[in-house]
C-alpha cells in the first residue's frame, strides 16, 4: 500500500495519496482529473476502483486503541512510587513488624484504588474521529452511473456528487458547483460557511480555510450542489493529518546516526540502544514523562529512598551490624522516618477535591494531574470565536451619508434590542478616532426620526430573511432565527422600532414581489417589495461594498455618486474594517423600475441586472462578533498574574487585531510600539509558517495574534513556546484544534460548542466556553500548587526532624551497647497517618490567597522545590529535631539519671521505665508540634498570631474557616491520650508509658517550637523586604498600569520619552 508510515511522514497538506505535480488547490479541476486519470463525466470503472482500493487502502482513519483496565491497574501497582513503599512493607513484614506492615499495606491499597479509578476515567477517550467518517457517498462510476457506496470504499480519482446536508466523505477538488457552500468550522474554525468556486486556483502555501476550490472530509454541505473529484482519502485527508497528529506525543524520536553512505557504526548502535533503554527507564521511573510536579516527585522519592537506605546502613553500622531484631527495627524506624508515606495519598485526595471545586467554576477536569500543571502556566493560546467573543454577530456601527454614524456598545445579550446604549455622532467613520461610542452622544433609538435613517432601516430589516422576536411570557428574553449577519442587522433595525421580521411578514406593511438571493459571483442580495401605504415599488439591496457601489448612481436623491464620493465611501469602509468589522453596503431605489410580473417572479424569469441598477447608496453597516464582557478583565488578570495571552484564530488579520486590542491582548496604543515589534506581534499563519524553526526562535517576541490559523500553525506556536521554556495552555473547540490541544501542556476544550474529538484530546473542558473560566482554572491550579507545597513542607519537615533525632540518638545505648530509639516506628506511622494525613489533607483544602493572581507563575525550573521551600524544610526540620531531642534528654537525664535499661526497643521492663517515659514525652511533644505546625503553614510568611490580639474574633474565624483542618488539629491534639494511658496499647504497641510530671517538658518544648517557627518567619520577611521580593500593596493594579507593565519593553524610545514628558 502507498499509505505507509514513510509516505504519511512526507505528506504535504493539500496533496493526494500519491503526490500530484502540485497540491490539488494549485491546479485546475481539469488538470487534477487528468493527473488522477479519471473522467469527470464518467468516473472510474469498478475494476479500476477495486485496484486502487487495494493499492491505497480503505478511506478510514485506522483502528482506535481500546481502553485496557488491567493495564491501567498494573501501572498503578508497579508505579515506581508505590514500589518504594512496597520495599518498606517487605522490610517490616520480614522482621514480623505486623503493625507497621499493616499500616503501610493500607496506604498502598488506598493509593492504588484511587489512582486506578482516576486514570481509568481519563483513559476512556471518545473515538469521535471514527464517527466523523460519513457512512456512505454518491459516486459516479462505470460510464456516468451514479451509485451509493460505503465511504470507506472511496479511492482517489472517484467523482462524487454533493448536495445540502451531505457530509463530505473525502478531500476532493470541486469540478462543478451551483451556490455550493460547506460548513468547515470543525476544521478551520470559521463560523461562516465557505462558498466554493471551481475556477479558483491558489498558491501552494494557501491555508485550508482559504482553499475555496476544495471540499474537505467531514465538512458538511450547507447550500447548493456540486461535483468533485477525490484526490485524498483516509489518513491523507486534512482530518487524517489531524488524526496522525493526535498520535504524536511531541517527543523527539531517537534516530540511528548514519554516515554519508547510510551505514551506522558499532558505537552508533550502542548509543542508539542505550538511548532507547534510558527512554524506557526514564518513562517507567516517571523521570522523563508527566507534569513538572510528577517528575520532581518521582525524583524526590528516589532520592528519599536512597537516603533511607543510607540511614539504615548508618544505624546498622553504629550497632556493629548485629542482626538483632531491635537493631533492625531501629534501622526500619529511621528508614520509615525518611519516607513521606502519606504524600501520594494526600496529593490524590487534594486533586480529587480540586476537580469537584472546578465543576462549580464551570471547569470539568478530564486529567486530574492537569490541575497542578495549571499553576505553572506561563502562556495561554486561545481561540477567538466563542471563547474571547460571544460567537454571535452584532451590528457595531452604522453610517448614513449626510446624516452621521450610530454606534452600539456591546452587551451580553446580542439578540435583545432593548439592551445596551446607542450613541450618535455626525462624523463619518473615517473621521472618528478611538472608540466610536465614546465620541458620540447617547440617543433613544425609538425617538430618532429622519427620512434617511428610515430608508436605511427599511433595507436592513426588509432585505433580510432573519427574524427577531420576544420569547412568549417574557419581558427580557429574545430569540432569533436566520443567518448570523442578517440577525445582527435585524436586531439593529428592531432597536429603532422595526418589526423584527423580513418583508415576507405581514406586520411589516410591505408585500414581497420578488427576491434575488445572494450569489457568490454577484455578492449582493435584493428584494423587490411594494409599500402597502404608498403602493410604491422599491428594490432593497445589501451586499459587498464594491459590488453595491457599482450598481449605484446617486448617494441621496438628486446627488450624483461621483468618483470622489466613491473614494470617501471606500475610506469609510476601510475605517470600519480596521476596527475588525465586516462591512456591508445598503442601497435602494423606487425610480424607473421595470414592471414586475408576479408570474415572472414566481417562475424565476426576472433578470436581476435589470433591477439592480441606478440605485441610491444609503449607507454602510459594520458587523462583528463582540468580545464577552468578561474577556477584557480576564485578560488583564492574566497580565497581572504574569501570563501572556496569545490569540490563534482562523479569522481575518484586521478582525483579529481589533478584537485583540479590545480585550487587551494587544496594547490600545499600537503606535507606541517599536515598528519591528509591532509588525511581529500580529502575523498571519502564512507568514508565520514560512519561517523556519531557527527563524522563529530568533524573533525577539513570538506573535501575540496569529490570524488565518491552520492546525499545524497552532502546533508550531506551542513548540516554539516550549523551546523558549514556556508552559502552555491551549484552548480549542474544533477537530482542527485537537493536535494542538494534545501537544499543549494543558489542553482546554470547549464544552458547549466543542467537538467530541477536541474534548477527547483535552485535559480540561470549559462547560460555559468562557475565557474567564480559564482564569478560574489557573487560580485553582495555583491554589492546589500552594497547598501541595504546604502539605509537602508539613511531612518533609517532620521527616527531617525524625531522621535527625534518630541519627543523633544513635549515641544513646543500653547496657548491651544497642542504640535506643527516641521514637518508635509505630509512633512515627501514627503521627504521619493521624496527625499527618488528616492535617495535610486539611491543608489541601485551604482556600486561595487573595493575592494568588497577583504574582507570576511558579518557576518551572524549581517547581515545588523552590529555594524558599527547601530552606523551610531544613529550618523547620532542625527546629523539630531540637525540640524532640530536648524533650527526650530532659526527661532521660533530668529525671531518670540516664539509665537506658535493657532491650527497651523490644519490650517493657522495670529498667525501661525512664526510656518509656522519655519516649512518651518526645512522642507527645512531636504530636502537638506536628498538628500545630499545620496552622503555621496556612501562610508561609505571615505570623500565625497575626491579628490574634488586636482582632481576636477575625483570627479565630480564620482558624475555623477551614473546618476540616480545624478538626484535624483538634483530633490530633487529643488522640495522644488513649495511646498514652490505655494499657497494652501504650507499652505493647507503642513501646511507651503514661506520663505525669513530664507534661511540663511537653508544654515547654511546644512553646520553644512556636518561638523558633515565628522567628524563622520574621527573618524571612525581613530578608524578602530588604531584597524587594514581596509585592508592594496597590502597585500596578489599574488596566493602564498593567498594560504598561506588560508592553513597555516593546515601546520605542521616542514613545517612552513622550510618555515621560506627559508625566
Amino acid at each position: 500500500m502507498v499509505a505507509t508510515t514513510d509516505a504519511l511522514a512526507g505528506h504535504v497538506s493539500g496533496q493526494a495519496n500519491e503526490p500530484l505535480s502540485r497540491p490539488a488547490h494549485c491546479l485546475s479541476s481539469t488538470q487534477v482529473a487528468l493527473e488522477l486519470q479519471t473522467q469527470p463525466s464518467q468516473g472510474l470503472t469498478s475494476e479500476e476502483a477495486a485496484a486502487r482500493l487495494a493499492r491505497y487502502g480503505a478511506n478510514d482513519l485506522g483502528k482506535q486503541q481500546k481502553v485496557k483496565p488491567l493495564e491501567i491497574l498494573l501501572l498503578q501497582v508497579f508505579n515506581p512510587m508505590s514500589l518504594i513503599i512496597f520495599l518498606a512493607l517487605g522490610a517490616s513484614l520480614g522482621i514480623q513488624a505486623w503493625i507497621e506492615g499493616g499500616v503501610l499495606a493500607f496506604i498502598i491499597f488506598i493509593n492504588i484504588v484511587i489512582g486506578f479509578l482516576q486514570d481509568l476515567q481519563a483513559a476512556r477517550t471518545i473515538a469521535s474521529l471514527d464517527s466523523l467518517n460519513c457512512p456512505s457517498a454518491r459516486v459516479v462510476r462505470d460510464n456516468g452511473v451514479v451509485t451509493t457506496i460505503e465511504s470507506a470504499n472511496l479511492v482517489p480519482g472517484d467523482v462524487i456528487e454533493l448536495k445540502v446536508g451531505d457530509s463530505v466523505p473525502a478531500d476532493a477538488r470541486v469540478i462543478e458547483s451551483t451556490n455550493l457552500e460547506a460548513d468547515e468550522a470543525l476544521l478551520t474554525g470559521e463560523s461562516v460557511p465557505a462558498r466554493k468556486d471551481t475556477e479558483e486556483v491558489y498558491e501552494e502555501d494557501t491555508g485550508p480555510g482559504d482553499r475555496l476550490n476544495v471540499v474537505f472530509s467531514s465538512s458538511v454541505i450547507t447550500k447548493g450542489r456540486g461535483r468533485a473529484v477525490v484526490f485524498a482519502t483516509g489518513m491523507f485527508t486534512e482530518i487524517g493529518a489531524i488524526a496522525a497528529a493526535l498520535g504524536d506525543d511531541g517527543h523527539k524520536k531517537r534516530k540511528l546516526e548514519r554516515d554519508e553512505s547510510g551505514k551506522a557504526s558499532v558505537g552508533a548502535y550502542l548509543k542508539y540502544w542505550f538511548g532507547l533503554i534510558w527512554d524506557w527507564l526514564g518513562a517507567f521511573l516517571g523521570l522523563t514523562v508527566g507534569t513538572p510536579l510528577q517528575k520532581k516527585l518521582s525524583a524526590l522519592f528516589y532520592y528519599v529512598f536512597l537516603f533511607a537506605v543510607v540511614c539504615a546502613v548508618i544505624v546498622l553500622g553504629a550497632n556493629e551490624f548485629r542482626t538483632r531484631n531491635d537493631v533492625i527495627i531501629y534501622a526500619v524506624a529511621t528508614a520509615v522516618g525518611t519516607l513521606p508515606v502519606t504524600l501520594i495519598l494526600v496529593l490524590t485526595i487534594t486533586m480529587a477535591a480540586g476537580t469537584k471545586i472546578m465543576v462549580e467554576r464551570n471547569v470539568i477536569v478530564r486529567n486530574m494531574r492537569s490541575l497542578e500543571a495549571l499553576g505553572g502556566v506561563t502562556n495561554i493560546c486561545s481561540d477567538k470565536t466563542g471563547t474571547l467573543t460571544q460567537g454571535k454577530m452584532v451590528t457595531r456601527m452604522a453610517w448614513i451619508p449626510e446624516h452621521g454614524t450610530y454606534s452600539v456598545n456591546t452587551t451580553n445579550d446580542p439578540y435583545n434590542p432593548q439592551t445596551g446604549t446607542v450613541t450618535f455622532t455626525p462624523a463619518e467613520p473615517r473621521n472618528i478616532h478611538g472608540a466610536a461610542d465614546h465620541q458620540g452622544i447617547p440617543v433613544n433609538p425609538l425617538s430618532e426620526n429622519y427620512p434617511s435613517l428610515e430608508q436605511y432601516l427599511d433595507i436592513a430589516s426588509l432585505a433580510n430573511l432573519a427574524t427577531v422576536k420576544r420569547v412568549a411570557d417574557s419581558d427580557n428574553q429574545w430569540t432569533a432565527n436566520g443567518d448570523p449577519t442578517e440577525i445582527a442587522m435585524q436586531v439593529f433595525a428592531t432597536r429603532f422600532g422595526g418589526p423584527g421580521a423580513g418583508i415576507t411578514d405581514s406586520s411589516t406593511g410591505w408585500k414581497q414581489m420578488a427576491e434575488f438571493p445572494f450569489d457568490s459571483s454577484i455578492k449582493k442580495m435584493s428584494v423587490i417589495g411594494q409599500n402597502e401605504k404608498t403602493s410604491e415599488i422599491h428594490i432593497l439591496t445589501k451586499g459587498a461594498v464594491e459590488r453595491v457601489l457599482s450598481s449605484c448612481t446617486s448617494i441621496t436623491p438628486g446627488l450624483p455618486l461621483t468618483e470622489a464620493t466613491k473614494q470617501h465611501i471606500l475610506q469609510n469602509m476601510e475605517s470600519l474594517a480596521r476596527r475588525g468589522l465586516r462591512v456591508l453596503a445598503l442601497a435602494s431605489s423606487s425610480q424607473s423600475l421595470p414592471p414586475v410580473s408576479e408570474e415572472a417572479a414566481r417562475r424565476g424569469l426576472l433578470k436581476r441586472e435589470e433591477y439592480e441598477q441606478n440605485l441610491t447608496f444609503r449607507g454602510l453597516v459594520g458587523i462583528y462578533d463582540p468580545p464577552r464582557p468578561e474577556s477584557r478583565p480576564s485578560v488583564f488578570k492574566c497580565h497581572k498574574a504574569g501570563i501572556a495571552v496569545h490569540m490563534l484564530t482562523g479569522d481575518h488579520p484586521e478582525t483579529a487585531r481589533a478584537i485583540a486590542i479590545e480585550v487587551g491582548i494587544l496594547p490600545a496604543r499600537m503606535e507606541l510600539l517599536r515598528a519591528d515589534l509591532a509588525q511581529g506581534l500580529v502575523m498571519t499563519a502564512h507568514d508565520f509558517d514560512k519561517l523556519s524553526d531557527d527563524e522563529v526562535d530568533r524573533l525577539p517576541e513570538l506573535p501575540l495574534v496569529v490570524a488565518r490559523c491552520a492546525p499545524s500553525t497552532k502546533v508550531r506556536m506551542i513548540d516554539a513556546l516550549h523551546r523558549r521554556g514556556k508552559y502552555v495552555a491551549m484552548t480549542g473547540d474544533g477537530v482542527n484544534d485537537s493536535p494542538s490541544l494534545k501537544r499543549a501542556d494543558v489542553g482546554i476544550a470547549m464544552g458547549m460548542c466543542g467537538s467530541d474529538v477536541a474534548k477527547s484530546a483535552s485535559d480540561i473542558v470549559l462547560s460555559d466556553d468562557n475565557f474567564a473560566s480559564i482564569l478560574n482554572a489557573v487560580e485553582e491550579g495555583r491554589r492546589i500548587f500552594d497547598n501541595v507545597q504546604k502539605f509537602m513542607l508539613h511531612v518533609l519537615s517532620a521527616n527531617v526532624g525524625f531522621v535527625a533525632t534518630l541519627l543523633v540518638g544513635l549515641a544513646y545505648k543500653d547496657a548491651s551497647g544497642t542504640s535506643i530509639f527516641q521514637i518508635t516506628p509505630v509512633e512515627i506511622l501514627f503521627m504521619l497517618l493521624v496527625a499527618g494525613a488528616f492535617t495535610e489533607t486539611g491543608l489541601g483544602f485551604e482556600s486561595a490567597s487573595k493575592h494568588i493572581l497577583s504574582r507570576p507563575p511558579q518557576s518551572l525550573k524549581y517547581g515545588v522545590f523552590t529555594p524558599e521551600f527547601l530552606s523551610d524544610i531544613v529550618a523547620y526540620g532542625v527546629i523539630m529535631a531540637i525540640c524532640l531531642l530536648t524533650s527526650f534528654v530532659s526527661v532521660m537525664f533530668g529525671m531518670y539519671d540516664g539509665n537506658f535499661g535493657m532491650d527497651c526497643n523490644l519490650r517493657y521492663s522495670d529498667s525501661c521505665e525512664g526510656v518509656f517515659r522519655a519516649r512518651s514525652t518526645c512522642y507527645t511533644a512531636m504530636m502537638w508540634i506536628f498538628v500545630f505546625f499545620a496552622w503555621e503553614l496556612v501562610d508561609s510568611r505571615l505570623s500565625f498570631f497575626h491579628g490574634a490580639f488586636n482582632n481576636t474574633k477575625k483570627w479565630t474565624n480564620r482558624l475555623w474557616k477551614n473546618t476540616f483542618l480545624f478538626w484535624s488539629v483538634v483530633v490530633g491534639f487529643f488522640s495522644i491520650f488513649p495511646t498514652l494511658y490505655i494499657p497494652v496499647i501504650n507499652r505493647k504497641v507503642f513501646l511507651h508509658s503514661g506520663i505525669d510530671k513530664e507534661w511540663g517538658v511537653v508544654f515547654a518544648v511546644t512553646i520553644i517550637f512556636f518561638i523558633g517557627a515565628e522567628s524563622w518567619k520574621w527573618a524571612k520577611r525581613v530578608y524578602l523586604r530588604k531584597h524587594n521580593l514581596m509585592q508592594k500593596k496597590g502597585a500596578g493594579t489599574t488596566e493602564e498600569d498593567l498594560e504598561k507593565m506588560v508592553f513597555e519593553k516593546f515601546y520605542s524610545s521616542d514613545s517612552d520619552s513622550g510618555t515621560d514628558r506627559k508625566n
